[in-house]
């Protein structure tokens, strides 16, 4: 098992570039069941959640063909089952989003629950009557979940698609998806605005669909009776991006990010000025502006997570990190999943000083943390306790590192070209050896 031993203190310094966005991907590589021509797809990042998703999509009759450095040809032949497994749906809850090409092109989908990080529960029942409303018949069997088309198609409909904790970004791409073939007009309303949703809207439309309003609570889709195959480039990860701006921020570094779209972190470039971290911008970068973290402790800053265009939920484990170093009291709350603090416990053991009240956590700031050994739980948690790390006086080891691997390319190669003291070892577990 892989571990990344971090040696604390250091500012990061330099520049470094913008993956593709895990989080549009994946639907995306989906959307290629859609048709039996090829998609080709640049600015695919190499990430373990990919290499799952490509193994499904095999599983399914596409053939996949590396064509470049972060460039894929998918094409899906008809003939395969539309049944996707236990064994490897589990291992992301991505993975369920196969479900909507498979209802959509072959009429037919079996789909195991999904799996993936343990940031609470999350349900796919928006993603069911997202289906039930375009005209498909649901069942459960087995730990799947089975729909059926009728003969002729699915007819279409109007779908809403609001949870508990807003607008299902999820369930948003996967009814979309089903949509684009239905015989008839569909209407997505209370639709997720990311621009992750977007991004497939964009791809879909290159393959012939036809999605109007995607970015809006509402979109509309006339369906089509086949798509072709088109090429799309993946738009920049903004999480990873954030990631990396409050990397600079946290360190007092000066690092530039390229390759990002600004205007997909507006909530957290205004947190960021909020708390008085300099930054400067342009059309496609940020940078963090260099000072001393000791003599220039930030302002405690408030945040709570809300759907696109609010703060991301996805950044908040990195903005608490940051917090714990700012001067005063900040109160970070969660309206995504209420859950998803997993991270507080292994930031308390770096002398943190954190607090969770129900959907909010506390955090008085300290003058610094300090090194020790830590467990990431979930992935970007993984980020946050990296970025921890790299703050704290000593070594810290960060343990379960293959939860970063599914979000970040290479991160400590990169964190390490600016000047960051991180690398990663193989160490042995309970009845394993390390290898050699």
């Amino acid at each position: 098992m892989d571990i990344f031993v971090i040696q604390g203190g250091k500012p990061l310094e330099g520049t470094v570039r913008t993956a593709g966005a895990k989080n549009s991907v994946l639907p995306i590589l989906a959307a290629a069941l859609l048709t039996e021509e090829t998609l080709s797809l640049e600015n695919v990042p190499d990430l373990s959640d990919v290499r799952t998703m490509l193994r499904i999509l095999e599983m399914l009759g596409a053939e996949v063909e590396h064509t470049g450095p972060n460039r894929l040809d998918i094409r899906s032949r008809p003939s395969a089952q539309p049944v996707a497994p236990w064994e490897l749906v589990r291992k992301m809850r991505a993975s369920f989003e196969v479900f909507g090409p498979l209802l959509g092109r072959r009429g037919r989908a079996e789909v195991s629950y999904p799996g993936g990080c343990s940031i609470g529960v999350r349900p796919v029942d928006a993603h069911i009557r997202g289906f039930e409303a375009l005209g498909a018949k649901i069942r459960t069997q087995e730990g799947y979940v089975v729909a059926e088309a009728p003969p002729e198609g699915l007819p279409g409909g109007e779908a809403y698609l609001a949870t508990s904790s807003g607008s299902s970004v999820g369930a948003t791409r996967n009814v979309m998806m089903a949509a684009v073939l239905a015989r008839g007009r569909s209407v997505l309303t209370c639709a997720a605005c990311e621009p992750e949703v977007v991004d497939l809207a964009d791809c879909l439309n290159a393959m012939g669909a036809k999605v109007h309003g995607a970015g809006s609570p509402t979109i509309e889709i006339q369906g089509v009776e086949a798509l072709h195959g088109a090429k799309h480039s993946v738009i920049p990860d903004r999480i990873e991006a954030g990631t990396y701006v409050v990397a600079g921020a946290i360190t007092g570094g000066r690092v530039r990010v390229e390759g990002c779209r600004p205007e997909h972190l507006t909530a957290l470039l205004d947190a960021l000025y909020r708390s008085g971290v300099g930054i400067e911008r342009g059309r496609d970068w940020i940078e963090t502006q260099p000072r001393d973290i000791h003599k220039e402790r930030l302002r405690p800053t408030d945040i709570t997570t809300q759907p696109y265009p609010g703060f991301p939920t996805d950044l908040q484990a990195q903005w608490m990190v940051l917090m714990t170093l700012a001067d005063g009291v900040s109160v970070i709350t969660e309206r995504i999943f209420p859950d998803r603090y997993m991270h507080l416990a292994e930031l308390l053991r770096l002398g943190a000083r954190i607090r969770r009240q129900e959907t909010a956590a506390v955090v008085e700031g300290v003058a610094s943390l300090s090194g020790a050994s830590i467990m990431a739980s979930d992935l970007r948690a993984s980020a946050a306790l990296v970025l921890a790390g790299l703050v704290s006086k000593g070594q810290t080891q960060v343990h379960r590192v293959y939860h970063i691997d599914r979000g970040y390319e290479r991160i400590e190669e990169r964190l390490e070209n600016m000047g960051g003291s991180i690398r990663r070892e193989s160490v042995a577990v309970e009845g394993q050896s390390a290898p050699g």
